[in-house]
C-alpha cells in the first residue's frame, strides 16, 4: 500500500514538473527579451553553492523594500587576514554590501582583495602556483568555524551536565536517559566487536567524540536558521581532519603484526614489489574513503533539498510548491536518518581500522595455546 502511494506521488510530481517545464518552454518563445532576462535573475546553482559553502558572515534573511532593493540581515564574524602589510582584523560588516576596509571586501560572502592579490590555498602553495609573499592568508572565524565552536559548547554542556548527574545518582536523568542507550550501543555494538573486549576502553573517548560531533553537526546543518544551517560535516576540510585523526590513532596504535603484514605480507617474496606498495597505499585509502563518504553523503542531501525548493523560484509559480515542499520535507526526514547513519558508519569504520591495527594474529594464539599445552 505504501509503495503504491509513493509511486502515485512521484508519478504526480513527474507529470506536474513535465507540465510546468513544457509550459515554460512554450512561454519563453512568446516572452519579450527583457522579461526573459528578468526570469533568469534567479541562479539556482549560485544559491545552492552559497548555502553549502563556507562564508565570512552568517546570513539570516533578506528583505525587500518598496523599491525592490534587497537588504541582507547577517551576523558579522571576525575577519583575520595576514598579508605583506601585516595583520588585518575587523568584523565582516565593515566590508559587507560593497564596502572596503584595508583593501578587502566581501563578494558572495567570501573575503576578496581589492589590491589584486589572491587568497592563499594549500595546494597552490605546495605546487608552487602561489608564492607566500604574493597572497593573503585568511584565518577568519567563518560560518563553519563558528558553527563548530557552538556545537562544541553544546556538547560540553550536555555531557558535563550528564557527568554531574552521575555523581549524584547512577540512574540517568534528563537528557542522560536519551544519551546513555546511545553510548552503551557504541560500546557494545561498535567498539567491543571491532576492537576487542580487552583494548576497546582506550579508544572509547575518541569513538564517542567522533560519533556525537558528526551526529550533532549533521542535525544542526538541517536547521534552516541560526544557529543551524552551516554545512560543517559537508565541508571536506572538516571530514579530512576527522579522517586524519583516525589515521594517526590507527598508525600510533598499530602493533608489530600490523606493520609486518604491510611490509612482509604472507605471500612469496617475489611478489613483495607488488604487494608492499599495495599495502602501503591501502593504509591511506582507508581514511580517504572515510573523508569522501561523509563529505559526499552530507553534501548530496543538502543539494537535493535546495534543488527541490529551487524549482518554485525557477518556474515562478506557487502551484509547484504543492509538490516540491512535501518532497523537500520527505527528503528532510530521510536526512534525519542519514545524519545518525553517517555518524554511525564513520564510527564503525574508525573502530574497524583501529581493530585491524591492534589485532593479534591467530597463529600466535595457536602457538601460545600449543606452547601452554606442551607445558
Amino acid at each position: 500500500m505504501n509503495r503504491k502511494i509513493s509511486s502515485l506521488f512521484f508519478a504526480f510530481l513527474f507529470v506536474l514538473l513535465s507540465g510546468f517545464a513544457t509550459a515554460q518552454d512554450t512561454s519563453e518563445g512568446e516572452m519579450p527579451a527583457e522579461k526573459i532576462e528578468h526570469k533568469e535573475g534567479f541562479n539556482a546553482t549560485e544559491m545552492i553553492m552559497e548555502h553549502i559553502g563556507d562564508s565570512n558572515e552568517w546570513h539570516l534573511w533578506t528583505t525587500k523594500d518598496d523599491s525592490g532593493e534587497e537588504h541582507h540581515v547577517s551576523i558579522p564574524l571576525p575577519v583575520i587576514i595576514k598579508d605583506n602589510e601585516g595583520w588585518h582584523t575587523f568584523l565582516s560588516k565593515d566590508i559587507a554590501h560593497g564596502h572596503e576596509h584595508d583593501g578587502y571586501t566581501l563578494e558572495h560572502g567570501q573575503v576578496v582583495s581589492t589590491k589584486g592579490i589572491q587568497k592563499a590555498t594549500l595546494f597552490a602553495l605546495i605546487s608552487g602556483k602561489q608564492k607566500s609573499n604574493e597572497v593573503f592568508f585568511d584565518l577568519s572565524i567563518t560560518k563553519n568555524t563558528a558553527s563548530m565552536l557552538l556545537s562544541v559548547i553544546f556538547m560540553a554542556v550536555v555531557f558535563m551536565g550528564m557527568a554531574r548527574g552521575y555523581k549524584k545518582s547512577q540512574l540517568p536523568k534528563g537528557i542522560g536517559k536519551v544519551m546513555e542507550p546511545v553510548i552503551v550501543f557504541i560500546r557494545d555494538e561498535v567498539a567491543i566487536p571491532n576492537i576487542g573486549s580487552v583494548k576497546y576502553k582506550r579508544y572509547m573517548p575518541y569513538l564517542l567524540t567522533a560519533f556525537f560531533f558528526i551526529w550533532f553537526n549533521n542535525l544542526f546543518g538541517l536547521i534552516p536558521f541560526f544557529p543551524g544551517g552551516a554545512n560543517l560535516t559537508g565541508n571536506i576540510a572538516v571530514t579530512a581532519v576527522l579522517a586524519i585523526i583516525t589515521l594517526l590513532i590507527t598508525l600510533f596504535s598499530a602493533n608489530k603484526d600490523y606493520w609486518k603484514h604491510i611490509f612482509m605480507p604472507p605471500v612469496p617474496i617475489l611478489l613483495y614489489p607488488i604487494m608492499v606498495p599495495i599495502e602501503i597505499i591501502g593504509v591511506f585509502t582507508k581514511p580517504f574513503a572515510l573523508m569522501m563518504r561523509l563529505f559526499a553523503n552530507v553534501t548530496a542531501g543538502h543539494i537535493m533539498i535546495l534543488a527541490i525548493i529551487s524549482l518554485i523560484f525557477i518556474f515562478k509559480t506557487p502551484y509547484l510548491g504543492f509538490a516540491s515542499v512535501p518532497l523537500a520535507l520527505f527528503v528532510s526526514v530521510l536526512e534525519l536518518l542519514v545524519a545518525a547513519l553517517q555518524a554511525y558508519i564513520f564510527t564503525v569504520l574508525s573502530a574497524l581500522f583501529i581493530g585491524i591495527a591492534v589485532a593479534e594474529h591467530e597463529h600466535e594464539h595457536g602457538h601460545h595455546d600449543e606452547h601452554s599445552a606442551a607445558h
